[in-house]
Parts: structure tokens; C-alpha cells; sequence
């Protein structure tokens, strides 16, 4: 391969570090840095500082990389990527290792940030975004326990208070909101919880699918030893952290690093380039501080210089920029590495700069960083706060961080400071006991205190749906129901099990788990209501590769409304981690219920049907949870996707293509229930899959027929939507989808009125759809849907 030209935008030890990662590259032919520093200046292959006028929207930088052949970009900075960097690149066919405008929201707007860790389960703390001061200070002034408070904005990371005291934390929220100290940056906030523990860095590569995690790291933050002082860029950091497990490594991966990919790529923003991950590693399992979009400072030069030398950085980049990540090998060595920064006195306060450096020859496990340095003439100078940092890499942590302080006394300069602690956290622990390396079950990819939590977190809910005879309680291996309790003398038993379809798959796409539970609830108490029963108590089963605490929690409040909705009582169930069975981000799930009858109330009574009997409809609420094979198929016919704007009259305004899709499945018992104890009703079905022509003759005798006039209910938008976009036949229509009504009840004529009337009364829309008719022979089908011409015509 012909060596390649790569610029390389930035000037700080990030990117020093990632020009010497590139360097060793044999597919790099010249590094342009745009500015660079003093370090990248002198080196004396292949690196050559630029200086180009950034321009209009990144002009000057796309018009030097077309001139001079440049096949990659790489902005080291977080300022260009949050500015469309990305795009500009792309216009021209340059690929570019960073993520988009769009995507760069994740670090550019802490708002957005929180917002979308929301929507998708991503662990974080509790937060409110505020833009208004008097608002957010009477939200401080009411809130208990300790806050962080946050410019939603870019602050070159200075944008984060740690009040002691209200008086403090409405001071900072006035010195941001009102003082403008961090300008535009500060005119949102987000305050939130303040967690404890230790904090860790976990970057990653990625392509917008695959996300490979680098080995984490744990910098330095405060100026001074012991952590004291004020906060800085960082004046430290070690690789790996002792304190990240394989454990914890492996539950970040599915619960942040790639539920984050995966939920960008889900809502249109696919993430390129280094995904960095700010972690507090709290007693409740690791949450997310804060995700930059870009490589960390200095964690970048203790992370590099542990890729193994079998993978090529330039590779990694150009693949992840290309989307085929999981193409190239990214490997890191079995060793340990520690960064201590050298920084001008002051800092991070006023310093000088223009200090003389001098930098003697360090062996081979040594690197000297350059980050604040200019090169003048023959000399070299400081010109920031952070000047260098000399990072060791040997075996075990204690002698990388030995061999790092051993040769920071190659870089002389007046008024050098650093810390002497770097890495005392870790050789704390290492001093300690150390983890057991031995085989987990959690390691197998299965995580029993995450179930543990899970169950603590849904016992309320289901604690919620207690009834006479049920205690629906948590924590047995069984459900108990006392059938005297409810009320019962001479009870017939009635069961149902169902699922929810490929819904399912909807719900994960759009990230909306907390109404499917109500549609699995909806699908198993219909179809025990049909048959006069009183649904009494619900199980559940929840499958999945790896527990999502959060998705579970909504998935199972979902089943807790449902059974209250219903009445019966939510007794128990199961929740499944099976690691390869199931894809990352999928679940499925199961239902199971019981009910009761007495003896002689169970429907349907086919003695007593007769030809004349009317048929009257309940409105269903949507497509409910049948049929959504075919519906995903229209939506893909359609060039729309579920996060498009809805393109019929949704059933709450705003609402995207997506969240119409997923109105739970109606749930007809608590109606239905006084009509079935007066004995008003002969028969009920459940309209589901297969539509009228497969659901209702279970409810007929086979000497009967029912004609269904469509001209007897309006047919819903989103039907008719389904309807023309898929071009979908009226046949096919009635024995897929519901078509507006879920469901069925044969009536008497003398009784219609009054079955109508308790309806009414309980909020349901009623229609009086069709009639029993006479059937000759069982040849004949069971069930004709006549005037779909004129009443389904779109």
C-alpha cells in the first residue's frame, strides 16, 4: 500500500500522543497537525506542523486536505467535532475518525446528553435541566442531599460545580446562569445527584455498530497531592485500573459502551470515532458522569502506548471512519502504563509561559508527551499550563509508575510542578486483596445482583396490584391464591399464555419499554374475559442476553398497570439472562394467566345463540400487538422510520411514527365484567391474530355464521395508512390486523340496549357491526365482512 497523508487537528499531549500512535504506522505517509505543538514540530518523521486558517465552516482545513492528498481526518479536540467538522469532510469523500454534528451532542450538550441516557437505560443520576435561574434556584433550594451542578454547554471542562452548601450551590448557579462565566455554555443547565465512588475513564473505539473498549484508566484531577487543590485538566493517570474488574468491564460494555452506540445509531446519529465514557463506579453498580466524543486528556498518552504492536492505530481509524470496525485487529498489551504531568507554576491558575525546556534522552517503556510547549528557533518553551507528561509502561502497575517518575527529571524547566501521588488509589487497592481471578457466574455474562435489583425495584409495582385472595408479594418460589377469598363457590378454572409479537421489536428500536408490559397483560386477560372468567392472577417471563435493570424495570411497571387495569393480582414470574441466545438489546417476553368462572356462567353459551342475534364492536386503540410483521414491512416499504413524524393523525399529538405504533393493546375486563356477571352476553372473541374471519368463529356454534358490515365503524388512519402505503387487499386486511375493532360481543336483541348502555357507561365506544346468520354447510365460511368497498376505501 501506498503510504497516506492524515491531518491531524489539534495542538495539546492528546495529540502529540496520537501523531507518535500514527507515526508507527508503515500505511502513514505525512501527519499534517493543525496547529500542533512544540513536540510535534521537532519530531523529525513524517509529523509536520500546519498553520492553516481554520476558515468558514472548516474551509481552509478542507481545502489544505484536498491540495496535499490527506485520506483521513482526525480532530483531537472536542470544539471542531461539536462545530460539524465531520460534515465538512464528508461533503468532500474525506472520511473523517469522529463523530458527526449531530452525534457530538453527547459531550456538547450536557442536556442531550442526560436526556438520551434517559430514553435509552443508560445508568446515570437523577438530573433536572433548567434555563431559567429562577426556576433551577427553587429547585435547588427544595432538593435534598448533595448536587453537582452543570453548564448543559462546552466550558473547556470547567463547567462543573460541586456545591457544599445551598448558599454555594445558588451562588454557582448565579455566577453560570445570570454572570455568564462560562458564556453561551451556561445558559442551560443540569443539576443533579451527586454520586460517591471512584471514578474511572473507559474510552472506545467505534463505527456506529462495533465498540471496542480501550483498557480504562483513572486520572488526577485535583492540582495537588492527596487530591487536594483546585481541579485541573488532569495531572495524572494509570492503565488499567485495578478497580475496574472484568465484571464491571464486561457489564459497561452492554449497559454503556454499547447501548449508547446502539441507541445513537436507533435514533439517526450513528457515533464514530472514541466514544469516552466518565464512570463513578457507585455502590448501585457503575453510572455515567459524563460522555466526551473524542480521546481524553491525559488519558490518551497512558491508553496509547498500550495498544500492542499486532494493531495499527492508523487501521483502527480508518476503519472505524469506513464502518468496518470489526475488520481490523485492535489488541492491547498484557502491561501497565502511568502519565505524570509536568505543569507550569500557577497552574491551573495565571502562569508564565516562554520558560526554557530542556529534555534529556529517555529509554525505550518511556514517553514524553509534549502538550503547552512551542518551538522557537533551536529552543523549545513552555506555552500552557500543562507542558509535558512522561508516561512509563512496564509489566505491573508499581514499576510503570517507578519508571514514570524515575525519568521526570529528564524535563527540566523553572517552576516545574507535578504531583508525587499519581496512582496512589491503585497501589492502595494493590496492596490490598486483590479480585479473585477466578470463574463467576457474572463473568459468564450472567448478573445475579443486577436480578437482586431488579426485584427490589418492582416490588412496589407489584405490591400495587394486590386483590382479594392475593397477597402479590415477591420473593417465594410461588404465587398463592385463595379461590374462597375471591369470592368463588363452585369455580371453573381458565388459562391463557401469550406473547406480544414481533412488537417487541418496535419497542427496542424506538426505546419506549414502559407500555409493552400493558400489551402483554392485555393479550393474556382478553382472551380469559372472553370466556366469562375474571382474570385472578398474572405471571410473567422476561428473557434476555444481559439484564437491563432500567428496560426491565419500565418493561415490568408496564405489567403492573396492565393487572391493575385488569384486576388481578401480579403473583410472580421470571427473569432470564441467557448470554448467546439473544442478541445484544433484545429481550422477549411471555405472559401467563389465571382466571375464574362459575360453573355455569362460562362463555360462550352456544345453546342459546340464534340466527338474529346482533354483533356488536369495542374500538380497539391500534393495531394492538398482532400483525406487526407486516407493519415493520409497510414501514420499510414506506422510506420512513420510527422516529419520522407520524404520517397520519396520531393518537397524541407529536407523536413519531413509532410511539403511535406502540399504544398499548386495550384491556376490555373491568367494562366487560358487569355485562358477563348479569348474563347479558353469549359470546365474546378476542380479535388478534388472523383478524375476524379466524377469531370469531370460536365463539359460534357451527350451524351459525355472522355477516360483519365495515360500514358500521369508522376505520381508524393509521388502517387506512397500512392499508394504502402496503396496498394492502381488504381480505387481507380483516384477517391481519384488528381494522379498529378488538373486540367481539354476540348479544340477544332484546338485550342489546342494556349491554350497550353498561358500556357507554364505563367510557367504551360501541357499534353494532353485524349479525348471526344462518350457515349451510361447513363449507361455507363462518364469517362474511361486507361494504369494505366503499367504508375502507382511503
Amino acid at each position: 500500500m501506498v503510504p497516506v497523508n492524515v491531518l491531524l487537528v489539534g495542538s495539546g499531549g492528546r495529540e502529540d500522543a496520537i501523531a507518535w500512535g500514527l507515526a508507527k504506522s508503515s500505511q502513514v505517509g505525512t501527519i499534517f497537525v493543525a496547529p500542533g505543538n512544540g513536540g510535534t514540530q521537532a519530531a523529525k518523521e513524517k509529523i509536520k506542523n500546519v498553520a492553516v486558517d481554520f476558515g468558514t465552516n472548516f474551509s481552509g482545513l478542507v481545502q489544505f486536505s484536498v491540495e496535499n492528498n490527506v485520506r483521513l481526518v482526525i480532530p483531537g479536540p472536542e470544539q471542531p467535532l461539536v462545530e460539524g467538522i465531520a460534515s465538512a469532510f464528508k461533503a468532500v469523500g474525506i472520511p473523517c475518525f469522529g463523530p458527526s454534528k449531530e452525534a457530538a451532542r453527547l459531550e456538547g450538550s450536557k442536556a442531550f446528553s442526560k436526556d438520551f441516557m434517559k430514553k435509552h437505560h443508560i445508568p446515570t443520576a437523577a438530573y433536572e435541566v433548567f434555563t431559567d435561574f429562577n426556576k433551577a434556584k427553587s429547585y435547588v433550594e427544595s432538593v435534598k442531599g448533595d448536587i453537582v451542578i452543570k453548564a448543559s454547554g462546552l466550558a473547556a471542562g470547567k463547567g462543573v460545580l460541586l456545591p457544599e452548601s445551598r448558599d454555594e450551590a445558588i451562588e454557582g448557579l448565579k455566577s453560570i446562569m445570570v454572570d455568564s462565566v462560562f458564556g453561551d455554555a451556561g445558559q442551560e443547565v443540569v443539576i443533579e445527584e451527586r454520586l460517591t465512588g471512584e471514578e474511572v475513564s473507559v474510552l472506545a473505539f467505534s463505527d456506529g455498530y462495533t465498540v471496542i473498549a480501550m483498557p480504562a484508566a483513572q486520572d488526577h484531577k485535583r492540582a495537588y497531592d492527596g487530591d487536594k487543590g483546585p481541579n485541573t485538566g488532569g495531572m495524572g493517570a494509570y492503565a488499567p485500573a485495578p478497580i475496574y474488574t472484568a465484571e464491571l468491564a464486561a457489564k459497561v460494555q452492554t449497559t454503556v459502551l454499547q447501548a449508547t452506540v446502539d441507541g445513537m445509531r436507533r435514533d439517526g446519529f450513528p457515533f464514530v470515532g472514541v466514544l469516552y465514557a466518565g464512570l463513578m463506579l457507585t455502590p448501585a453498580g457503575p453510572k455515567v458522569l459524563e460522555f466526551n466524543a473524542r480521546f481524553g486528556d491525559p488519558e490518551t498518552q497512558v491508553v496509547l502506548p498500550l495498544l500492542d504492536d499486532s494493531s495499527d492505530l492508523f487501521e483502527i481509524m480508518l476503519a472505524a471512519a469506513e464502518g468496518r470496525l470489526d475488520s481490523v485487529r485492535v489488541a492491547f498489551k498484557d502491561a501497565c502504563a502511568a502519565t505524570v504531568v509536568l505543569a507550569a507554576r500557577g497552574y491551573p491558575g495565571t502562569y508564565q509561559k516562554g520558560t526554557d525546556i530542556k529534555i534529556a534522552s529517555v529509554p525505550a517503556g518511556v514517553h514524553i508527551f509534549h502538550a503547552g510547549t512551542q518551538a522557537e528557533s533551536s529552543s523549545l518553551k513552555t506555552a500552557g499550563g500543562r507542558v509535558l507528561a512522561v508516561t512509563g509502561v512496564a509489566s505491573d502497575l508499581r514499576q510503570a509508575i517507578a519508571k514514570a517518575y524515575e525519568h521526570v527529571q529528564a524535563v527540566q524547566f523553572e517552576g516545574a510542578h507535578f504531583r508525587k501521588d499519581i496512582g496512589h488509589r491503585a497501589v492502595a487497592l494493590l496492596s490490598g486483596k486483590k479480585p479473585t481471578g477466578g470463574a463467576t457466574y457474572a463473568a459468564a455474562g450472567v448478573d445475579i445482583d443486577a436480578g437482586n435489583d431488579l426485584v427490589e425495584q418492582i416490588k412496589p409495582l407489584v405490591k400495587a396490584t394486590r386483590r382479594a385472595g392475593a397477597d402479590a408479594d415477591l420473593g417465594g418460589f410461588g404465587g398463592l391464591f385463595d379461590l374462597k377469598a375471591a369470592g368463588y363457590s363452585d369455580p371453573v378454572l381458565v388459562s391463557g399464555t401469550d406473547g406480544v409479537g414481533t412488537k417487541l421489536t418496535v419497542a427496542q428500536k424506538v426505546g419506549k419499554h414502559d407500555t409493552i408490559g400493558i400489551d402483554l397483560v392485555a393479550m393474556n386477560v382478553n382472551d380469559v374475559i372472553v370466556q366469562g372468567a375474571e382474570p385472578l392472577f398474572f405471571l410473567d417471563y422476561y428473557a434476555s442476553s444481559k439484564l437491563e435493570v432500567g428496560v426491565a424495570r419500565d418493561v415490568i411497571a408496564g405489567i403492573a398497570a396492565g393487572c391493575k387495569d385488569a384486576g388481578c393480582a401480579l403473583v410472580g414470574g421470571e427473569t432470564a439472562e441467557m448470554p448467546g441466545i439473544y442478541s445484544h438489546g433484545d429481550y422477549d417476553l411471555a405472559g401467563f394467566v389465571v382466571g375464574a368462572v362459575e360453573r355455569s356462567d362460562v362463555l360462550p353459551d352456544l345453546a342459546s345463540m340464534a340466527e338474529g342475534d346482533i354483533v356488536l364492536g369495542l374500538a380497539s386503540s391500534g393495531v394492538h400487538s398482532n400483525g406487526y410483521s407486516l407493519v415493520r414491512h409497510v414501514v420499510a416499504m414506506s422510506g420512513l422510520n420510527y422516529s419520522s413524524p407520524c404520517p397520519f393523525p396520531p393518537p397524541q399529538p407529536g407523536q413519531t411514527l413509532g410511539e403511535a405504533l406502540l399504544v398499548p393493546t386495550r384491556i376490555y375486563v373491568r367494562q366487560l365484567l358487569p355485562a358477563v356477571r348479569r348474563k347479558l352476553i353469549k359470546g365474546m372473541a378476542h380479535i388478534t391474530g388472523g383478524g375476524f374471519p379466524d377469531n370469531i368463529p370460536r365463539t359460534l356454534p357451527d350451524h351459525l355464521g355472522v355477516q360483519i358490515d365495515a360500514r358500521g365503524w369508522p376505520l381508524p388512519p393509521l388502517f387506512k395508512w397500512l392499508k394504502k402505503t402496503g396496498d394492502i387487499a381488504d381480505f387481507e386486511l380483516s384477517r391481519t390486523f384488528n381494522c379498529g375493532i378488538g373486540m367481539i360481543l354476540v348479544v340477544g336483541k332484546d338485550k342489546v340496549d342494556e349491554v350497550t348502555s353498561l358500556l357507554k357507561q364505563a367510557g367504551e365506544d360501541v357499534y353494532r357491526i353485524g349479525k348471526l346468520v344462518k350457515r349451510v354447510g361447513k363449507e361455507e365460511e363462518q364469517v362474511e365482512v361486507v361494504g369494505t368497498d366503499s367504508a375502507w376505501e382511503c
